[in-house]
């Protein structure tokens, strides 16, 4: 890489720089903007010239900022000028391939919409990009919470990328700042409404697969497992022996293992003794409708006969995450150790995503733990 060099002419007069720019006395490549009162570093970079602001109006601070300034452009490459946002987004999309499928192709997405999108087109220098470009842009768009922050995350990134290599100073999204989500309502069943869920799923006689759909409805509530750690689970990822289920968290691309709680364990041991069942067999095989079974785990039919037993019951609409989420608040009532339920339910975080989830849970519990605390 060529060395860049900065050079600094001598302070060019008033009427050469822009308009409403007054020269700062003593301070070479310094000038304020006497509108607003703010001052800005006028510089010559590679052969251009380069304005820009320095976010105060203190002329002790602008002069920190204009040393400031030219030591990152001194640190920036010369020949990365000319970067185009159409370049910037190919380098991103290569440093995301290792992610998972389901985040690679939601980054592409938005990295897509930005180049058909953006106002100024895909072929502008990075360099030229402001920060008010993107907030129009993002702005142009009616997101909830999760997708605005998901938006402002990329842009984020994709800038960073810039700003690594060399080819600006600053990001233009560093000040793109996420939307505080607000905690829907989540309805959870009491784990008396779960077993009433489950006996009126294997009561429907008339349903070839109401057994196949309350075994599956009832191992997400024991188990506390998600449809997609239940995907794949085979025979030989239960131990018998130790007593312990291996599971594969997709989000993480992880295994983890859990306990085959005494709650559950009846409903393993059925699962697993099937007649004719093989190592590699599928717990929870796909019901195709038709006259065979294929390897998997079909949810369509779980949550049917979920919706259905809550009509019939008189019961809120709870989903297949309600179950999972029953699961947690039960172990949290009865004061399991929320790092073990982490454990448990394959998380890495020690217990913060629960502590923050179910936050109202352990507030309730512990009102009850503070009674036992007597003279």
């Amino acid at each position: 890489m060529k060395n860049a060099t900065l050079r600094r002419k001598k302070p060019a007069p008033e009427e050469e720089t822009s308009p409403g720019f007054r020269k700062v006395e003593d301070a070479q490549n310094l000038y304020e903007y006497i509108p607003n009162g703010k001052y800005y570093a006028f510089v010559k970079f590679g052969g251009k010239k380069k304005r820009y602001c320095l976010g105060t109006r203190d002329l002790a601070a602008a002069r920190r900022g204009l040393g400031d300034f030219i030591s990152k452009l001194q640190k920036t490459d010369a020949t990365q000028r000319t970067l185009t946002l159409r370049d910037l987004c190919i380098r991103y999309l290569t440093t995301i391939q290792s992610q998972a499928k389901t985040t690679v192709s939601l980054k592409t997405a938005v990295v897509e919409r930005l180049l058909a999108t953006f106002p100024p087109g895909p072929d502008i220098r990075i360099s030229k990009i402001k920060p008010s470009d993107l907030k129009a842009w993002i702005a142009g768009y009616k997101f909830g919470y999760s997708s605005y922050n998901h938006y402002a995350q990329v842009l984020k990134s994709l800038f960073e990328i810039a700003v690594a290599d060399k080819a600006i100073v600053d990001s233009p999204a560093k000040d793109l700042k996420g939307k505080k989500i607000v905690k829907p309502i989540r309805i959870t069943p009491t784990f008396e409404e779960f077993h009433k869920i489950i006996a009126d799923v294997r009561k429907q006689k008339l349903n070839a697969e109401a057994n196949r759909s309350a075994d599956f409805l009832e191992f997400m509530g024991l188990v506390g497992v998600g449809q997609a750690e239940i995907a794949g689970l085979q025979r030989q990822h239960v131990n018998l022996k130790t007593k312990q289920i291996t599971f594969f968290r997709v989000k993480t691309r992880t295994p983890f293992v859990v306990p085959i709680y005494p709650q559950a364990e009846a409903l393993v041991n059925k699962l697993v003794n099937k007649p004719g069942m093989s190592q590699t067999d599928c717990l929870f095989p796909v019901s195709d409708n038709k006259t065979h079974h294929t390897p998997g785990t079909s949810t369509r039919d779980g949550k049917k006969s979920l919706r259905a037993a809550c009509k019939r019951l008189n019961l809120p609409a709870y989903s297949q995450r309600a179950l999972r989420r029953m699961f947690i608040t039960r172990c949290i009532e009865k004061g399991i150790d929320v790092k073990v339920i982490a454990q448990w339910q394959g998380h890495q975080d020690g217990g913060k995503l629960i502590l923050g989830t179910y936050s109202h849970v352990r507030n309730a519990h512990a009102e009850e733990m503070a009674k036992l605390l007597t003279v």
